[in-house]
């Protein structure tokens, strides 16, 4: 049988999690590339001992050589230093800026009709690096983050009331970061409004813990960051990518006036399929929803310019 060709470059833990779970659903052959000399190989040799265990039928190479990676599907972007304690996202912006220019601009080169997803932090200013540098159409180049901040806050709810994870539907949208905005009211227990079933500050707590979710994993860890959920969000990304489901899920795309935000790249619903960004539906927001977009939206922007100064 032939598999779609999905690439992951970074064998560190996110990269070779998602590997190995793409491995495990069937979902495509992996190509797994790292700049280390044996890491990537060594990774994708001892998945490939578990295949007789698990039973899946694609397989997975190392590599350090980009031509290797020739004719993706996808290009999945998850090379970067990672954060340590203390560390916030924007202070990766120089280290994962050069990184990404990097590794974008030769896998863009030898799979140039694929779907690149970018997962390296800060997430929102590295994916409009990457579509930059790409000179994809924006529709091909989006990021991971929305799913991940979506679950963590789907965990919460379900930590705090006790409801089945299988019956809360989270969503939350901005910025991958400080500025991430959590939207209550556009978040589900069993189909009721997460807004009518909890008080105010209780809901303003959850929101509070979802932003600072990936601090928390990181001050636990101590060394390195969070590996299990970002992984599994991007491998739901790249399925919804690879079997052209046109599911909507939180993204972070370029933003084309919706939500009154021009040219930034920030998580909102987005609908992914073959072609990457199929559409970008609007929610109904209200007036408090709509400007704390347009605040996460802003501190991005900064975030892009300080980046282009440094650059100049």
């Amino acid at each position: 049988m032939a598999y779609p060709k999905v690439t992951v470059v970074g064998a560190g833990q996110v990269g070779a999690t998602a590997a190995f779970l793409m491995l495990e659903k069937s979902l495509c052959d992996v190509v797994l590339i790292d700049v280390a000399e044996g890491l990537p190989q060594g990774k994708a040799l001892d998945m490939m001992h578990s295949r007789s265990v698990e039973h899946f039928g694609p397989k997975v190479s190392g590599t350090n050589d980009y031509a290797e990676t020739a004719g993706s599907d996808v290009i999945v972007v998850t090379a970067g230093l990672a954060r340590k304690p203390g560390m916030t996202r924007d202070d990766l912006l120089t280290a994962n800026g050069r990184i990404i220019r990097s590794v974008v601009e030769k896998a863009v080169q030898t799979s140039p009709d694929a779907i690149v997803l970018c997962v390296t932090n800060p997430l929102d200013i590295m994916v409009d690096l990457a579509w930059k540098v790409s000179g994809l159409p924006a529709a091909r180049v989006f990021g991971m983050g929305g799913v991940l901040d979506s679950a963590r806050f789907a965990h919460f709810i379900a930590q705090e009331t006790g409801a089945d994870i299988s019956t809360v539907d989270a969503l939350a949208c901005g910025a991958h970061g400080d500025a991430m905005v959590p939207m209550p009211r556009h978040s589900y227990i069993d189909g009721k409004r997460l807004t009518d079933l909890l008080s105010a500050d209780r809901v303003r707590e959850l929101r509070k813990r979802t932003i600072f979710g990936g601090a928390e994993v990181v001050s636990l860890l101590k060394t390195g960051s969070a590996f299990y959920a970002p992984a599994a969000s991007i491998v739901s990304m790249v399925k919804a990518v690879l079997t052209d489901s046109g599911s909507v899920m939180p993204s972070c795309v370029r933003l084309n006036g919706e939500y009154g935000i021009e040219g930034v790249h920030m998580s909102v619903p987005a609908r992914i399929g073959r072609a990457g960004v199929l559409e970008v539906p609007e929610l109904d927001v209200d007036d408090v929803e709509r400007t704390a977009l347009q605040e996460s939206a802003e501190t991005i922007r900064v975030s892009i310019a300080s980046l282009e100064a440094m650059d100049a």
